[in-house]
């Protein structure tokens, strides 16, 4: 769906990608410098008949209007056998789509680990996340471009977000580094009285400007983190959830980030 010119396109799904049996995502996107095609890449998980968990992917492309082979990837071994794995919006860093992901049949909130998906190659991987930090929520993480490039997660923890990237060795090992933190309180001026009542979720992630939608109790803060700034967008809205949207400025070639809210209306 283009919010803008209204184009809607139904694409009838796979028949592996059976919400009945197990969830999946996807992500949208267009190949540099095509303004008529559009590919959607979905994933998903599925469990063969050694009990093994793989994670699935297929492509479809506008340009041919059929999906690609499936492309799989096994998952970490400590997870469960009857896992329900449940994965957040997929994010573009570079020519790879990742997307955080977690075991919902031990009903927690616990980050299991990132899941890419490289463009080029048509390959899938699992990434780890970074060691020494709680993972307990995943509503606190958020896969992001680090800053200098490469792949980067956001992690908030009480008053501050911590900005860690991946870097590589001389031996050309790959390890989780911590970038810097931003001092959240500090940045949104939240007083003491707040603070007793104050948690956060990320709502939504803009991948091309770096900006964070931040949900509070109170308000939605939209948080552009190269350069550092914020903008307090509204009122926190219950039942409604909050969609970052990106497009190119029709009078440049700058890409602005507009936010698309759905509200649900309880009866």
């Amino acid at each position: 769906w283009d919010p803008f010119n209204v184009d809607l396109h139904r694409l009838a799904v796979p028949p592996e990608f059976d919400r009945l049996k197990a969830l999946f995502n996807g992500a949208v996107f267009r190949a540099a410098g095509d303004i008529q095609h559009f590919r959607v890449v979905l994933v998903s998980t599925e469990t063969n008949e050694q009990q093994h968990t793989w994670a699935i992917a297929r492509v479809y492309s506008t340009e041919t209007a059929i999906w690609g082979d499936r492309i799989s990837t096994p998952l970490p071994s400590k997870l469960p056998i009857k896992s329900h794995m449940y994965f957040n919006m997929g994010v573009l860093v570079g020519h790879s789509l990742y997307w955080l992901f977690n075991d919902r049949s031990t009903k927690t909130l616990l980050l299991d680990g990132i899941l890419e998906f490289d463009l080029e190659k048509q390959i899938l991987a699992v990434k780890p996340v970074p060691v020494g930090i709680p993972k307990e929520n995943m509503c606190r993480f958020q896969v992001m471009r680090a800053e200098g490039g490469g792949l980067g997660i956001l992690f908030l923890s009480n008053f501050s977000a911590q900005l860690w990237k991946v870097e590589t060795d001389c031996d050309g090992a790959a390890s989780w580094v911590l970038g810097r933190t931003v001092e959240l309180d500090k940045l949104l001026s939240i007083d003491s009285r707040k603070k007793r009542k104050w948690h956060q979720n990320i709502e939504g992630f803009a991948e091309y400007n770096n900006v964070l939608l931040l949900r509070t109790p109170t308000d939605l803060f939209m948080i552009q983190l190269e350069p550092l700034q914020f903008k307090k967008v509204s009122k926190t809205k219950k039942w409604a959830r909050y969609h970052p949207f990106e497009s190119v400025y029709a009078a440049g070639n700058s890409i602005c980030v507009y936010i698309v809210v759905g509200i649900t209306k309880s009866r």
